[in-house]
């Protein structure tokens, strides 16, 4: 069984063996003296011959052979004053004279390196750099005497656990015998007792006495740590937590007050900056990808006249064909004097326009019933299509261009209209900008600046309408906000436009087949286009079919309606079923009758929110029904 022996310091120089009592001068003499004289002997009693017992009796008969061997009063330290040897030790019912004191400072590490260089010899010592109390105070602790009710277990004065009064304690002197143990405390450590120099614990083994030891300094040094991680290494500050030691020692370089929230050198203040910084480049980022995108969408639209207006874009339509080699220098020259020409009149040169669609139309549905039960046409309108000083973009002027062709064939509205033929596309520009200079459609007119002409904006209803007004003609936008049938179809739009062509036509006789009424196309608009509603069919299996002239059909196309061998494939182009309508909102101008003077004047003064001006009357068609209402 390995040993671990105390040595002690006499008059800071000599070492004294705790065992035998003998003094070396050197620490390496020491560590030999009780490898080759103690640890590696045999066990024996150092008051009589007895030998070859094991610790716990050689312990156990120290306490009953010689009980008369004590130390004597005046060798005891002073344990203030006082002498009741039977008080209670609290924490494992040893019995000691006194509570030791506690050390005193300076000499724990002393100790601790005595106690190491002891325990390098014989394999049972106390780890290198542990503290305990001096030598000095475990020397002279007397060993208690345990009471009678003291279970061996008692001994251990708050150890590593407790065991039943029934089970024996290895390495704890047992004493079912009271009586009074004292003497020396090398008499102590030569019987095998080791006395805590911590607490009154006395031990018979130095590896529990080693394990005791520890718990005090593992104990200790928690504390001390935790007390250390918080500590501020400049001024000795505690702090609550790391973050708040951070900012402490933080303040002592910055300069700053510790009420400020980040120091400017601090890392968290540099973070900030950072973060900062890289908003402000995301915010840059996406500002100028919108103004992209936004200019993309104004140039889509014809927004702003960046791109140029009807006149600049034939012309480069004309000079690209030269290019390429598909128009002659002299042809070039001949058809960019017509285009200045027609803009200076302001009248449309005729040269996309296709008269006598609609007498074309009626002819066939006579001749060829094709399943059609009820046929309404609307009344003469010339097709317009896109030129190439408006291709794709200029769908709402050609439409207009087609409801004012229809308008100056009935004789109600011929009044209302401009003299000469239809205008063209910059002079409807023009109208428009005049209709919103008298108020009307003051949003429209925001959104496109008051400014059309020189651009290639796209109009839609809203911008009809306002026309329409200023012209003295009394209109309506019905909107068809959602789609009311299986398939995102439209059946609600299709019944209405039904009954505005069979307006005509609702006595109590029963109507022909084919009725050609003098009613006006509809102008019919949806997200990105626009055509023009010319008539309906009523078949035999109660569906109804929509005829629509298109202003992307082309002029070789549209004269196909005039040919009598292309006159059914025309008709085919130009039918709309349910299926073929299915974009989710659309839009329908129709034209009622002319405005009087005073209703025009009413008109005019109308107050939209602040602005004196004319609402748009818009429709909203409900899936249980709809109602018709028109501006006055």
């Amino acid at each position: 069984m390995a040993t671990t022996v105390m040595m002690t310091v006499m008059a800071g120089v000599m070492l004294t063996c705790g065992i035998c009592g003998e003094e070396l001068l050197f620490e390496e003499d020491m560590k030999t003296h009780l490898l080759l004289s103690h640890l590696e002997g045999d066990v024996s009693c150092p008051l009589c011959s007895l030998s070859g017992v094991s610790y716990d009796d050689l312990a156990y008969h120290v306490a009953a052979a010689h009980p008369e061997d004590r130390v004597p009063a005046a060798q005891e330290p002073d344990r203030g004053g006082d002498d009741d040897d039977d008080d209670d030790d609290d924490d494992g019912g040893v019995h000691s004279p006194s509570r030791p004191r506690p050390p005193p400072p300076g000499t724990r590490r002393a100790l601790s390196d005595l106690l190491a260089a002891a325990g390098g010899g014989g394999g049972g010592g106390f780890p290198a750099g542990a503290e305990i109390s001096p030598p000095a105070a475990a020397a002279t602790v007397t060993a208690a005497r345990p009471r009678r009710d003291a279970s061996p277990a008692a001994s251990f004065g708050g150890g590593r656990r407790r065991r039943s009064s029934g089970e024996t304690t290895a390495g704890v002197t047992p004493d079912p015998r009271p009586r009074e143990c004292g003497g020396d405390g090398d008499d102590e450590k030569r019987g095998g007792r080791y006395p805590c120099p911590l607490c009154a614990l006395v031990c018979s083994d130095s590896r529990l006495l080693q394990e005791h030891v520890e718990v005090h300094l593992q104990a200790e040094d928690s504390a001390q740590g935790e007390e250390k991680r918080s500590m501020c290494p400049v001024c000795s500050a505690v702090c609550d937590d790391e973050l708040a030691l951070h900012q402490h020692v933080e303040e002592h370089f910055s300069g700053t007050t510790k009420d400020s929230a980040v120091s400017p050198g601090s890392d968290f203040r540099l973070a900030r900056q950072l973060q900062a910084e890289e908003d402000e480049r995301r915010r840059k980022e996406e500002a100028k990808l919108e103004a992209e995108e936004f200019k993309k969408l104004k140039e889509q639209f014809g927004v702003g006249g960046g791109g140029g207006g009807y006149r600049r874009q034939i012309e480069r339509r004309m000079e690209k064909a030269v290019a390429r080699g598909l128009m002659a220098p002299a042809d070039f020259h001949n058809k960019r004097a017509k285009v200045m020409e027609s803009l200076a009149s302001g009248v449309d040169d005729g040269s996309t326009r296709t008269q006598g669609t609609l007498g074309a139309l009626c002819e066939y549905y006579q001749k060829e019933p094709r399943g059609c039960v009820h046929v309404w046409l609307s009344a003469e309108t010339d097709h317009y299509n896109s030129s190439e000083g408006d291709g794709g973009w200029g769908c709402g002027y050609r439409n207009l261009q087609m409801l004012l062709s229809a308008l100056r064939r009935i004789q109600t509205f011929t009044d209302c209209l401009p003299e000469g033929e239809i205008p063209s596309v910059p002079r409807l520009q023009r109208m428009i900008e005049a209709a919103w200079k008298e108020g009307l459609d003051p949003q429209g007119a925001s959104h496109f600046n008051h400014r059309l002409q020189g651009t290639r904006a796209w109009i839609g209803a809203t911008e009809i309408y306002a026309l329409l007004t200023s012209l003295g003609i009394r209109a309506s936008i019905t909107d068809f906000h959602k789609p009311t049938g299986p398939g995102d179809t439209h059946p609600r739009m299709f019944e209405w436009v039904k009954q505005y062509f069979a307006q005509s036509s609702r006595g109590g006789r029963l109507p022909p087949r084919v009725v050609q009424t003098s009613l006006p196309p509809l102008y019919l608009q949806h997200q990105g286009h626009s055509r023009s509603i010319v008539g309906v069919e009523e078949r035999k299996n109660g569906s109804l079919c929509l005829l629509v002239l298109d202003p992307d059909c082309g002029l070789a196309d549209a004269r196909k309606l005039l040919c009598a061998d292309g006159v059914a494939a025309a008709v085919r182009r130009i039918q709309r079923f349910p299926s073929n309508v299915k974009h989710k909102q659309y839009q329908v101008v129709a034209v009622d009758q002319v405005l009087s003077p005073e209703e025009k004047q009413v008109s005019a003064r109308k107050a939209y929110g602040s602005v004196e001006s004319v609402t748009l009357c818009e429709q909203r068609i409900t899936m249980s029904c709809y109602t018709t209402s028109r501006a006055t």
